[in-house]
């Protein structure tokens, strides 16, 4: 994963890009019927059940806004929350609470949905050596949030996005001819512009896993859609090697059987791509 400094940069234009894509040239709602020196009160109603997230993202949000708001926080990122619990309230200026709304609720519903997904994950997995990874299949433009998510919700981040990791895939292998050349021409090419990325290689059958074994410097081995036979022996072959990881349509219900294999970790692109967002609102108060 990137640095928390670079991971912080995303937040940052993820928020200016945000309040400019629904504020524009002004919010006309409440420009148009609220006195700009109105002060008012809102707090966030939860009406569903799961994990809260996006607490500390909606105080960046407000900050942005105005800086003059004001948060009281009463639930934070990662406990549970159901239906009539108040998450936070805001106060201040009544139109910049309501520029921040939208973002805020947009966020924070989908947020949570991924933390509670997550979460359930995680909570299968208590007991085994196996921690639940998410990947690349993300929301286009909101990455950080839904990693963050992930996060908040017990899992681990995957690598952040292409840069920060190898990740020797299917069609990589295709197209360079072979895993040992993919691994080799990887090797070759970091060296070469001196470059320090862990590499990851998918192997898809009990073969590819030996031959992956042949060569140094891998880091993970992505054991791609093998049943939980094949799994246990591909767990077996690597030893100590390298890390391990299972992915390929793995499921709440399947997810602990491929832990009782042996597996470092589990990736699952469902846990932000297949989510239905928690239902949240902001009432004035």
């Amino acid at each position: 994963m990137i640095s928390q400094t670079e991971f912080q940069k995303e937040i940052d234009i993820i928020i200016a890009n945000a309040i400019r894509e629904d504020v524009g040239a002004g919010d006309f709602s409440s420009l148009a019927c609220i006195p700009a020196t109105a002060e008012g009160k809102a707090k966030l109603l939860v009406k569903d059940t799961g994990i809260l997230a996006g607490v500390a993202f909606a105080k960046q949000v407000f900050a942005y806004v105005d800086a003059q708001l004001k948060v009281e926080v009463l639930i934070n990122d990662g406990e549970k929350i159901k239906p009539g619990d108040v998450a936070f309230y805001v106060s201040g200026n009544s139109q910049a609470i309501l520029k921040a709304e939208r973002l805020v609720l947009n966020a924070m519903q989908r947020m949570s949905a991924i933390a509670t997904k997550t979460n359930a994950f995680a909570s299968l997995l208590e007991g085994t050596k196996t921690k639940i990874l998410d990947t690349r299949k993300t929301t286009p433009g909101i990455r950080a949030l839904e990693k963050w998510a992930v996060k908040i919700g017990g899992g681990e981040n995957h690598r952040f996005a292409l840069y920060d990791m190898i990740m020797l895939k299917d069609n990589h292998i295709d197209f360079a001819g072979g895993i040992t050349k993919a691994i080799t021409k990887t090797k070759k090419y970091l060296a070469e512009n001196n470059l320090d990325l862990k590499i990851i290689v998918e192997a898809r059958d009990l073969n590819e896993i030996e031959e992956i074994l042949q060569n140094e410097g891998v880091f993970r081995i992505l054991i791609d859609n093998f049943n939980y036979e094949d799994t246990k022996k591909a767990v077996a072959m690597i030893g100590d090697t390298c890390l391990t990881e299972s992915s390929g349509g793995i499921t709440l219900e399947t997810a602990p059987k491929y832990a009782a294999c042996g597996v470092d970790y589990i990736s699952s692109g469902a846990l932000t791509h297949s989510v239905y967002n928690l239902d949240l609102s902001l009432k004035a108060v």
